[in-house]
């Protein structure tokens, strides 16, 4: 699907406030609400709006420690590493899995209780499996997130 500047533009607010109502959102569009609706309904049907989410505070739900697993593969077929994103992702603890280019295969984003979860996670999820060459934990201490993509339309590609 093309996207023009309307819609963009409805993108971009929805990314930085899920909750707006149609009718602000219309008019910070230049929209009269029922075309503002229509527009939102036509990107949620193409795949552009993929969902919408709340931002909860981890420790609020008993999650004191997250961290990356970096994993590396001992061999690579299409096979062996749809398995184990497949797998990976069956855990609860798994907030995101990155399949990457370069010396780590997979980095593994995971939410823990505590320590001791987070080793039997690693045991049970990683090290125990023979295709698994090595893995590196990394504890998180913060991060933060950029809700909003960037824009690039009507961008000259280069050459």
């Amino acid at each position: 699907m093309k996207l023009d500047r309307i819609d963009f533009e409805i993108v971009e607010a929805l990314q930085n406030n899920a909750r707006i109502s149609n009718k602000e959102l219309a008019a910070r569009v230049g929209l009269a609400p029922s075309s503002s609706l229509e527009r939102v309904k036509r990107l949620q049907e193409s795949g552009v709006l993929r969902g919408y989410h709340a931002d909860v505070d981890p420790a609020a739900v008993g999650i004191e420690l997250e961290a990356l697993v970096s994993v590396r593969l001992k061999n690579h077929s299409r096979a062996m590493v749809d398995a184990l994103r497949q797998r990976t992702l069956e855990f609860r603890e798994v907030l995101a899995v990155y399949y990457l280019a370069g010396p780590i295969d997979f980095l593994v984003h995971v939410a823990v209780r505590d320590p001791l979860h987070l080793r039997d996670l690693v045991l049970e999820a990683f090290s125990t499996h023979d295709e698994v060459d090595r893995v590196e934990t990394s504890l998180i201490f913060d991060h933060s997130r950029r809700w909003s993509l960037p824009r690039y339309e009507e961008e000259p590609t280069a050459r």
